[in-house]
């Protein structure tokens, strides 16, 4: 039989916020695109690539990770239920993000 570890979602509690796994894990993913990105310009000497246009880089991606992974969720896997609650889609607080559509949303954000 597979053990399969019990882990809380929840990696901090601080009164009514509750900080949670993944948007650390999402946080941990955002900040070291900056570093790689910042040292890479500086160590390869990228002139093309400034700070500004990375953080621009980030914002968008970003925007894409947040936004498809959410439209993901909704879409592939529980579309019924949220086109009969479409405020619900705006209810990222009770979870809900798509891998793939996160994937895809970064692709469309950087195309």
């Amino acid at each position: 039989m597979l053990v399969y570890p019990h882990i809380n979602p929840v990696a901090l509690q601080l009164g009514p916020l509750a900080i949670h796994w993944y948007g650390l894990m999402y946080l941990a993913g955002f900040m070291t695109f900056i570093w790689l990105g910042r040292k890479r310009i500086i160590t390869l000497n990228i002139r093309q690539l400034t700070n500004k246009s990375l953080d621009d880089l980030l914002f968008y991606g970003v925007l894409g990770v947040i936004l498809g992974g959410r439209l993901g969720e909704v879409l592939f896997y529980n579309p019924s239920y949220y086109f009969s609650h479409p405020l619900k889609i705006l209810a990222v607080w009770e979870g809900g993000m798509s891998f793939h559509g996160g994937f895809l949303g970064v692709l469309v954000a950087m195309a």
